[in-house]
């Protein structure tokens, strides 16, 4: 079974990514496939300097990433054509992953994609598993892990879709509302249910 693993901002996605590892589920991670496509040497590099010019890689070859930020940050036609070269390297690498996990005979793999909804994704998993919070415990987290203000906080919420719209798009959300076993237990819970969990026990 492919497992799409989504959330939103300050959710506990990664807590549950981490669960799933414990359990040795193969997973493809989509912000390290961003990172991997970018690297010195990569076509999807050479894109991004043929675009913007030779200015926006360091002295040694890596992408400097402020200097591209700063660039489509206010300018949408600038971040469109960033997109349009990184988007499709993300996916078709998401992809090859994926599909050499399962050619290598894992039974399962869990595609953990933050924007999968908002990037329209779905088509490449089976099953979507959303990690949820309640409002004020994902604006309170946010505040707290990256010493935001309540606007800045809000302001970062507000740009994903609302957690309420990914749970109607869910096969199965965990409220991470409480302790770490809670979340444990509902994940478990739910692997049993789609019958993925007793074959790695």
């Amino acid at each position: 079974m492919i497992i799409g693993l989504t959330g939103s901002i300050a959710s506990g996605k990664s807590t549950v990514a981490k669960m799933f590892e414990k359990l040795q589920f193969p997973i493809v991670d989509a912000d390290q496939v961003a990172r991997v496509v970018v690297e010195p040497g990569r076509e999807t590099l050479q894109q991004i300097a043929a675009a913007f010019g030779s200015d926006v890689l360091l002295e040694d070859g890596h992408m400097d990433r402020k200097k591209v930020g700063n660039l489509i940050f206010h300018d949408p036609a600038k971040r469109k054509q960033l997109n349009d070269i990184i988007h499709p390297a993300i996916r078709k690498e998401m992809l090859r992953q994926r599909d050499e996990y399962l050619s290598d005979g894992h039974p399962h793999v869990v595609m953990d994609i933050p924007l999968l909804f908002e990037s329209g994704l779905q088509s490449y998993v089976e099953r979507i598993l959303v990690v949820s919070v309640t409002e004020e415990n994902q604006l309170k987290r946010l505040m707290e892990r990256n010493a935001l203000s309540e606007e800045e906080a809000r302001a970062r919420i507000s740009s994903q879709l609302p957690l309420s719209v990914k749970e109607q798009g869910a096969d199965a959300v965990i409220y991470n509302n409480d302790s770490i076993e809670s979340t444990t237990e509902q994940l478990h819970y739910i692997l049993k249910k789609w019958n993925v969990l007793q074959e790695l026990s």
